[in-house]
């Protein structure tokens, strides 16, 4: 079983920015991760893709966060990151990482597909 530890969420002002950490361990054995992804979800509205990550580094981006949220990872250190800028007051929610073991040559995969998530962590937008 493959345990996803998230971090780097809280509050922050409009305009400012958030370094979400999400990273990938099994006890009693090695972690092998492909697809990662990041999720998240409003009060009272459905979980939604924020940005996905092949494990060749391939990206997908949710269209509310283009152009302002970068995901990234370090597959020796079997992490994953959302740099958030530019934060806006409807970014706020539960931010969940997602991941699987299996790889894909595409970015955009389904919600389905993911075998593993965090507890999520919470970011805050507001003045």
């Amino acid at each position: 079983q493959v345990h996803l530890a998230e971090s780097g969420g809280g509050s922050v002002q409009p305009g400012g920015s958030l370094r979400l950490s999400c990273v990938a361990s099994a006890s009693g054995s090695s972690v092998s991760i492909g697809h990662m992804a990041w999720y998240r979800q409003a009060p009272g509205k459905q979980r939604e893709l924020v940005a996905g990550i092949t494990s060749g580094g391939l990206t997908n981006y949710g269209d509310s966060v283009t152009g302002r949220f970068t995901i990234s990872r370090d597959n020796a250190r079997n992490t994953a990151y959302l740099q958030m800028n530019n934060l806006k007051p409807e970014d706020t929610a539960v931010y969940y990482c997602g991941a699987t073991r299996r790889r894909y040559t595409s970015p955009r995969i389904p919600y389905s597909a993911y075998d593993f998530w965090g507890q999520g962590t919470q970011v805050t937008v507001s003045s």
